[in-house]
């Protein structure tokens, strides 16, 4: 059986699809999760000492049996492929990615919220909203809400869930907590239906239970 060990903050954020694929797959991890605050023996940041041994100075990182993977796709791919998570056939493999793929025009946007949240300026955070978040959250909406009207089995590809569900369930998370993201909205039922349906897996929601909380 391979060694693995992810290397993320502690935050749910990129590294969380790829700890949800573990527990579903019933596969042992060590689950490294770094403090932004805390430091090393010499005062240097955690996070600071690590960079540079780590593929383009980024996380998550993979460790399988001492190789690494960077890059949370490429860890997600992988590990779906591994364990099962990836689609039924080259075709499902292909709709996985590309929901994905959409999913990171995304990403830009929604960190241009966080940060101007973070800023605390609200006139900045109504501008963001208005003039870039909103327009990409309801072209990926539009987009999520039409995969699921086909959908028979209430997953975003074939009969049952793979990877492209967990990024997709955990991000409707942090667009909630961002407050940004009404559950209530009849326009959202279908993607909050959605993410019922993910977490509800057994094993996904006994990880949600025990894992610690954050905004993103």
């Amino acid at each position: 059986m391979p060694q693995y060990k992810l290397t993320y903050f502690n935050l749910r954020g990129w590294a969380e699809p790829a700890r949800q694929l573990f527990k579903l797959a019933h596969v042992d991890f060590e689950d490294v999760r770094l403090e932004p605050l805390k430091s090393v023996e010499n005062g240097t940041p955690e996070w600071e000492a690590l960079k540079p041994k780590t593929p383009f100075g980024q996380l998550p990182v993979l460790n399988v049996d001492g190789f690494d993977i960077p890059q949370s796709a490429a860890i997600l791919r992988y590990l779906g492929r591994k364990f099962g998570y990836a689609g039924k056939t080259p075709e499902e493999e292909a709709w996985v990615d590309a929901i994905v793929d959409q999913f990171k025009d995304f990403i830009t946007p929604l960190r241009q919220l966080i940060m101007a949240q973070r800023g605390g300026n609200a006139e900045e955070v109504e501008k963001v909203q208005k003039e870039t978040f909103g327009p990409a959250r309801d072209n990926l909406f539009k987009i999520l809400n039409g995969i699921l009207e086909k959908s028979k089995s209430g997953f975003l590809v074939g009969d049952g869930v793979t990877w492209a569900d967990l990024v997709i369930a955990d991000i409707i998370t942090t667009m909630e907590k961002l407050g940004v993201f009404d559950v209530t909205a009849a326009e959202n039922k279908k993607l909050a239906d959605f993410r019922e349906k993910v977490n509800s897996i057994p094993e996904i929601k006994e990880h949600n239970e025990q894992r610690p909380d954050s905004v993103v």
